[in-house]
């Protein structure tokens, strides 16, 4: 009886040790380790849209802003009604710089609001960014060259793993002026905004919603992107050229942008072709046109990064692959459009005239019944745009494709869409030169797909038994 008494005593002492907040490790008491805290990065959406703030004089001073505080050099926070602006409040810039005196990290891309002032003339300005607090700033992209008379939307990818700050400074004189608005900066980190090198977390847990197609826009992927495979997927008639997600293939890399697949060349900065599906339910107008431009993150750094102002003054447009209204079931669809990786320098007749007569064309096979699977692609060096004749812009980084080219197969709304196409089945192929005269009449253009196969060497349509593709590609459209 003792001993069992004693051992009893022994396991509540023993129980009471446990318990306790110190244990005993050769003659010295010791705190138990504090529980290990794991902290994720969670992706930041921070936007400055100077309603917080008050300058009315160009004198230079610096302005405690929501964001931090940012140096105006002969600029000012207008809100007269010939300031473009989103709000009440905007930045009026005359002929200095507006500065961050704030590091921000983590930063994946800024993006932010710009036009020009009332009606004053057209002016030019830079977008740079420091890597060393400031004291020293390298541009990003090329100059802009301030036309717009509405505020719009441009972005840039940043890439690197440094503490950023941003200026935007004026080029020329004090007599035009330009606004900016909604500084918007998105990236991913525990650290949020840096203010004088210490961390102030304001903004490190604010929380966006994204889409991996949009990885640089810092959001996740809704529920109305494409199926990766079956019916409706955006590859389902096959990968013309074999790309692959390997950037060995830097100049056929496959993009899966989850709205759109596409071949890339990074040699060429420009898809090679992009594939995509059409239903009503991805141009049913639950988003509109949101003209966010921007370049994709995405890309390895080995790869030439276009931004969305490597074209201007360049003579073309910012041609979509995968048009902005074929994609407008969400904010994240739409966007997904506007990365530059799905844009080519188009002529601009060419891309506002034939090709969008084409795509309203489409749009309406499916209203009247029908789903459509479409590639498009470009290929060839050397274009017409409204300046003339050329073969690369920015600085050579982009090639100007000769020719555009697509082709779409149309079929009944339905299910099994591969075994549903016939040698009766309509199936457009359209090629035209990138020159700012063609006609606006797309079909004047329309080839067979064995002709575009010809000019590119790809395979088309690859998942279609060969007797079908035998079939549908040696047949010219005459609809």
């Amino acid at each position: 009886m003792k001993n069992r008494k004693l051992l009893i005593y022994l396991s509540l002492g023993l129980l009471l040790i446990a318990g306790c907040a110190k244990d005993y490790r050769g003659g010295i008491t010791v705190d138990p380790a504090p529980p290990i805290e794991v902290v994720v990065p969670k992706p930041y959406t921070i936007v400055e849209g100077f309603e917080t703030g008050s300058k009315g004089d160009y004198k230079q001073s610096d302005v405690q802003l929501n964001t931090g505080v940012w140096t105006f050099n002969d600029a000012l926070i207008g809100n007269l009604p010939q300031d473009l602006k989103s709000g009440v409040k905007t930045v009026r810039l005359r002929a200095g710089d507006l500065t961050m005196k704030f590091d921000i990290s983590g930063i994946q891309q800024i993006s932010f609001k710009h036009g020009k002032y009332g009606a004053d003339a057209a002016s030019g300005w830079q977008l740079l960014m420091s890597i060393d607090s400031g004291k020293t700033f390298t541009q990003l992209g090329t100059d802009f060259n301030e036309t717009n008379t509405t505020l719009v939307t441009d972005s840039f990818a940043v890439n690197t793993t440094k503490r950023v700050r941003f200026q935007f400074k004026k080029i020329g004189t004090a007599t035009t002026r330009i606004n900016i608005d909604d500084i918007t900066f998105k990236g991913i980190g525990d650290a949020g905004i840096i203010v004088g090198g210490s961390t102030d977390n304001s903004g490190a847990d604010t929380t966006t919603t994204t889409s991996p197609a949009t990885a640089e826009r810092g959001v996740t992927a809704g529920a109305d992107i494409q199926p990766e495979s079956g019916d409706n997927s955006n590859l389902l008639f096959g990968n013309p050229s074999g790309a692959q997600p390997n950037v060995v293939m830097l100049n056929d890399y496959l993009i899966d942008q989850k709205y759109y697949v596409e071949s890339y060349s990074s040699t060429r900065g420009i898809p090679n072709w992009v594939s995509w599906h059409i239903d009503a339910s991805t141009i049913n107008n639950a988003s509109p046109r949101l003209d966010n431009f921007a370049g994709f993150i995405g890309l390895d750094a080995s790869f030439y990064h276009v931004e969305s102002n490597s074209y201007q003054n360049s003579g073309f447009d910012r041609g979509h692959n995968c048009p902005s209204a074929d994609r407008t079931s969400s904010a994240n669809a739409n966007s997904a459009t506007f990365l530059m990786t799905n844009m080519i320098p188009q002529a601009p007749n060419n891309n506002q005239q034939t090709w969008a007569n084409m795509e309203n064309y489409l749009r309406a096979q499916v209203v009247a019944g029908n789903e459509v699977y479409i590639v498009m692609g470009a290929y060839g060096t050397g274009g017409t745009g409204k300046n003339g004749a050329v073969t690369t812009i920015n600085n050579g980084h982009v090639t100007v494709p000769s020719n555009v080219w697509k082709i779409a197969v149309i079929v009944p709304i339905g299910d099994g869409d591969v075994s549903r196409v016939s040698a009766t089945t309509r199936v457009i192929a359209v090629n035209t030169p990138n020159i700012n005269t063609t006609n606006a009449d797309w079909k004047q253009y329309r080839v067979t797909v064995r002709d575009i196969e010809k000019a590119t060497g790809y395979n088309l349509l690859s998942t279609l038994p060969q007797g079908v593709q035998d079939a549908v590609e040696i047949k010219k459209d005459n609809l």
